[in-house]
């Protein structure tokens, strides 16, 4: 099926749309959060980078990360239309990442970033639950 924009017309409208979150994922990992009993989690934090999840007390920021969007190797999910657009789109969001991480651990945060494939993964949960039974 043919575009009915052009392909400038597709580049502004794609470039307005704003992330809202992943709420599928977001969803996932708070019912994993609830059911490890692991708690005082806040959705919204004002923080650099905007974790999915910031623990305040505990100082720990949690970012569960689309595995398309940050890179992640799991699924052979690379488009062949505009390939180059998308490996430069893939490639600033890691770099991003990295940083959000280095300067968020600088200032005293732990970051934890979940991968959107392995939210399900008991080796997930058993990192998850160590981590917070300190």
């Amino acid at each position: 099926m043919a575009d009915s924009f052009s392909k400038t017309e597709r580049s502004l409208i794609m470039r307005a749309v704003k992330s809202s979150g992943n709420k599928s994922t977001e969803l996932k990992l708070m019912k994993l959060f609830k059911e490890l009993g692991i708690k005082g989690w806040r959705r919204r934090f004002r923080l650099l980078g905007n974790p999915d999840f910031v623990f305040p007390k505990g100082h720990i920021a949690v970012f569960a990360d689309g595995c398309f969007w940050h890179g992640h190797n799991c699924r052979n999910t690379k488009p062949k239309d505009n390939a180059d657009y998308w490996k430069r789109k893939i490639q600033r969001n890691k770099a991003r990442d990295k940083t959000i991480t280095k300067d968020l651990q600088q200032n005293g945060w732990q970051v934890i970033r979940v991968w959107e494939c392995e939210i399900k993964k008991r080796r997930l949960q058993k990192q998850l639950k160590s981590l917070f039974d300190r």
